[in-house]
């Protein structure tokens, strides 16, 4: 066979198994803060789903939330919480991003973004199911355990107070 018969793989820069490590360990995290149920999403740097997953009694909205936190995290380049302290004071400017994104923005935290050893984002983990500080130290907390850096470096500094 000639080598124009096969097709040339695509570079990974997350992978399949590293985005189900983040997946777990943030729902590791999540069950040792004893957090309500979550469902997270693990997207690459292009914004295509690689790992998904809702814990029994995560609400049925819950996924397009967490893929929403992960996708405007992308979009932005920016932390969802990030995105949430930039854009306090320009509702009008969120309106039009949410209207660009087809609504696929959710600028509330637990949308972090995964980067590599350069810093560099190479994709994002969204989480949805408990007040949003607690879905972002899940988050944070889960890639950080996966061996990542996130943006935020850490989680809010009154996360376990969220919702309360």
């Amino acid at each position: 066979m000639s080598e124009d018969y096969y097709v040339i793989r695509i570079k990974a820069e997350l992978a399949l198994v590293g985005a189900e490590r983040i997946m777990e360990e943030c729902l590791k995290a999540g069950a040792a803060a004893r957090l309500l149920p979550l469902t997270v999403a693990v997207l690459d740097a292009g914004g295509h789903l690689i790992a998904f997953k809702r814990q029994d009694g995560s609400g049925i909205a819950r996924g397009d939330i967490a893929l929403g936190k992960a996708w405007g995290a992308l979009g932005m380049g920016i932390s969802s919480r990030t995105i949430r302290d930039r854009l306090r004071e320009r509702p009008a400017f969120q309106s039009a991003i949410a209207s660009a994104t087809g609504g696929r923005f959710i600028p509330v935290p637990g949308g972090v973004l995964i980067l590599d050893a350069a810093g560099e984002a190479i994709g994002a983990v969204g989480i949805s199911g408990d007040a949003s500080d607690k879905d972002e130290y899940a988050a944070v907390t889960g890639a950080k355990a996966a061996g990542f850096a996130t943006h935020p470096a850490a989680p809010a500094p009154n996360w376990r107070d969220a919702g309360l």
